[in-house]
């Protein structure tokens, strides 16, 4: 079980930074405890491991299981240690109190990217709490408990590529995929050593790479990059709410569409992600009017 600290930036939100990973409160692979402490279980190229992780003025982390030395190596960009938010300038009032409310979040890279595009293609089309739902069924019928300590807190790490491309059509049914998001998850399964090479890439190869599997959009793409690369340029298009909340919060505008939101963010070149989340992280938002997407009953079929 090795050990290791890392002195993060002052002011750091420890929180708040790996809060991304967790896919809703009840993901298997994600834990948190009262006093701050998380827990992940992930799968590293090495194999499953677990990562705890206590807040403090020095963060002290502790890995368990055969990629336990992976994670702490790449400790730093996990926690946003590679990040450098100084580079962001505020051009909008709003952002530029968000930031100043936030100062302690940075944009962390895990270097894995199935962890964060398979999650992603199971929330294509359909509600959080549908997708969260598929994520939790995936991990808990197909992955495996976490190594050492996590298996004693319930935390589970992603089934592999192989054991994802053996699920039969039945159990996708089962889990609430349907038969356009499953396939997809074929195809990135079959490719997925093209597909964790995207971490090491620049951010237009990256999105190159990954938008070449069928299924893939610039939607997919960016919310995994934002996780896997710690892009602060991979601006998410195509969403069903993000555009109206930048449109909202930047010029009072609620119908702002993708094209919109663009042209708002220009004023951050290589940042409109970051932009986009200091948007969200202040909590402005249009009421809203439409109703609620409807749960999509896959299993029911």
């Amino acid at each position: 079980m090795p050990d290791r600290e890392w002195a993060p930036p002052e002011p750091y939100d420890l929180r708040r930074s790996l809060l991304v990973l967790r896919r809703g409160p009840y993901d298997p692979a994600f834990r948190e405890e009262r006093d701050g402490t998380l827990w992940r279980g992930t799968r590293t190229p090495l194999g499953p491991a677990t990562l705890r992780l206590r807040p403090g003025a020095r963060i002290a982390a502790r890995a368990w299981g055969p990629g336990a030395d992976w994670v702490l190596d790449r400790l730093p960009a996990l926690l946003g240690g590679e990040d450098d938010p100084g580079e962001f300038v505020p051009r909008h009032r709003l952002i530029a109190e968000a930031r100043r409310r936030h100062r302690g979040v940075r944009l962390i890279r895990t270097g894995l990217v199935l962890e964060s595009l398979i999650p992603s293609v199971l929330e294509q089309r359909v509600t959080t709490e549908d997708a969260y739902g598929s994520w939790r069924r995936l991990l808990r019928w197909f992955g495996e408990p976490a190594p050492g300590p996590g298996a004693d807190r319930d935390l589970w790490v992603m089934p592999d590529p192989r054991t994802l491309a053996r699920v039969p059509s039945w159990d996708w049914h089962r889990a609430n995929v349907d038969g356009s998001r499953s396939a997809t998850l074929m195809r990135v399964v079959r490719v997925a050593r093209r597909m964790e090479e995207a971490a090491a890439m620049e951010l237009p190869a990256a999105l190159a790479r990954l938008r070449a599997i069928p299924g893939i959009g610039p939607w997919t793409a960016a919310e995994a990059l934002q996780r896997s690369n710690g892009s602060p340029d991979a601006i998410t298009v195509g969403d069903l709410h993000l555009p109206g909340t930048v449109g909202y919060a930047l010029a009072g505008e609620r119908d702002a569409d993708d094209a919109r939101m663009l042209e708002l963010l220009a004023d951050y070149p290589g940042q409109r992600h970051r932009a986009a989340r200091y948007v969200l992280l202040s909590g402005v938002a249009p009421a809203r009017r439409a109703p609620r997407q409807r749960h999509a009953r896959i299993a029911r079929l």
